[in-house]
């Protein structure tokens, strides 16, 4: 699967309306622990255990805001257009496959 950048433009329509679970990762391109996980969700996707959205929190902060991002990166599932699980900081693949299985 293709990981897909979302902004304040297409957020409603690639997040919020998704059929299927979509797991968000809020990052910036100065932060070093989300460059460390970003090669973890590439692999995830490409595998097809779940489909990856990035928003940088640079270029979308009113994302940021609305769902209270206060550290990066941050990585929301969504489900059903509603936040299902989160978690913040570096995490492992483990620990992202037990939030979308």
């Amino acid at each position: 699967m293709e990981i897909v950048k979302v902004d304040e433009n297409n957020f409603n329509e690639k997040v919020l309306q998704a059929k299927a679970p979509i797991l968000v990762d809020f990052y910036a391109d100065w932060c070093s622990h989300c460059r460390t996980i970003s090669p973890v969700l590439d692999e995830l996707s490409s595998e097809g255990q779940v489909r990856v959205a990035k928003v940088d929190v640079d270029q979308s902060p009113g994302l940021a805001q609305k769902y209270k991002i206060m550290a990066i990166p941050a990585l929301l599932l969504f489900e059903n257009g509603e936040v299902a699980d989160k978690r913040t900081g570096g995490v492992s693949k483990q620990e992202i496959l037990g939030m979308v299985k």
